[in-house]
């Protein structure tokens, strides 16, 4: 979350007349994440967040997210979902941009995750994909294998001054994803962008997931692999394989991954932390002025891919060959 475009008391006012959810007694900016501008909004009837939807977000796809958090929710996922105006519309425009409210979700997001953090996390997200089997709406992911190459592209002539060497790095490892990225695995709903602060907890009971703005189809495994990088590394970037294995034990009691998926895991692993790593250092080369966001390190991307280049099978992830299959 962030705030990019400011929004007056007065466009503010006329377009919460239209909802049913009080009267506003205040509103500020939440100046975390890169991709939207929020806020927070106290009315007399609770707490409520508004989105304003930036450009890197195509319009066309809010249908598709505004859907599923509703579709999800009817599925009994703890996540937040759109408020309808009293026309029973998701969407509205405000200061030029495509808005929503949303419902605000009580918890707080766990700023360095514990075991049990991870196994919560772990069966939430395969319930997810369980839930978004019979989603009807579809929508393709534009930031998986077809998107890496011209993301690299756009900062190739940079790369070096992540790391000596990293340009010739990063071309090989695309090139090696390329030839051997799987083709026949399961697909659905995927989450895409399930880290810590898009997870709230109370105490260690999980209590909401919310930014499904990068939520999309493609292969389950590889939301699996995203959420293995997101949650299982210290903060010194060494891998935390009692996590791992809490996460992927949690998943498999929900959704067992059969034994293609897990044979494939460490080539997935590799390829989401490929995915931040360009995404990441994109943001890291064009902040825009004025912008309330703070970019995220791309660095901590480029450890994880050498991490995951070195590992032979996801027994090094903690479970034995086989387990939920």
């Amino acid at each position: 979350m962030a705030v990019y475009t400011d929004v007056s008391a007065e466009e503010l006012a006329e377009f919460l007349s239209r909802y049913d959810i009080g009267d506003l007694l205040s509103y500020k900016g939440i100046a975390e994440g890169v991709e939207n501008s929020n806020f927070l909004l106290h009315t007399s009837r609770g707490y409520f967040i508004l989105t304003l939807y930036e450009k890197r977000v195509d319009a066309r796809d809010l249908p598709f997210f505004l859907g599923l958090m509703t579709h999800l929710a009817g599925h009994g996922l703890r996540c937040m979902q759109p408020v309808l105006t009293r026309g029973g519309e998701a969407l509205g425009t405000l200061a030029g941009r495509p808005a929503a409210i949303i419902d605000f979700v009580e918890g707080v997001w766990p700023r360095r995750p514990n075991v049990q953090h991870c196994a919560a996390v772990g069966g939430a997200l395969a319930q997810m994909h369980l839930a978004g089997a019979d989603f009807t709406m579809t929508r393709p992911n534009a930031l998986s294998l077809a998107g890496w190459r011209p993301l690299f592209a756009a900062v190739e002539s940079r790369a070096d001054e992540l790391q000596a060497g990293a340009r010739a790095l990063l071309a090989r490892e695309l090139d090696d994803l390329e030839h051997a990225w799987p083709r026949t695995l399961p697909t659905g709903v995927i989450h895409a962008d399930l880290f810590p602060d898009n997870v709230l907890f109370l105490g260690e009971q999980l209590s909401g997931l919310i930014d499904f703005y990068f939520a999309c189809n493609d292969i389950l495994a590889y939301d699996v692999a995203i959420c293995l990088n997101a949650w299982c590394f210290e903060i010194d970037h060494s891998f935390n394989v009692t996590k791992a294995r809490a996460f992927l034990n949690g998943y498999n009691r929900v959704r067992p991954l059969s034994a293609a998926e897990q044979n494939a895991l460490p080539l997935l692993a590799r390829g989401a932390a490929m995915r931040f790593l360009l995404t990441r250092f994109v943001d890291w080369l064009n902040v825009p002025p004025g912008a309330l966001v703070k970019p995220k390190d791309p660095q901590e991307y480029l450890r994880k891919l050498r991490f995951h280049q070195g590992v032979n099978s996801i027994g090094d992830y903690g479970i034995e060959t086989g387990a939920g299959a």
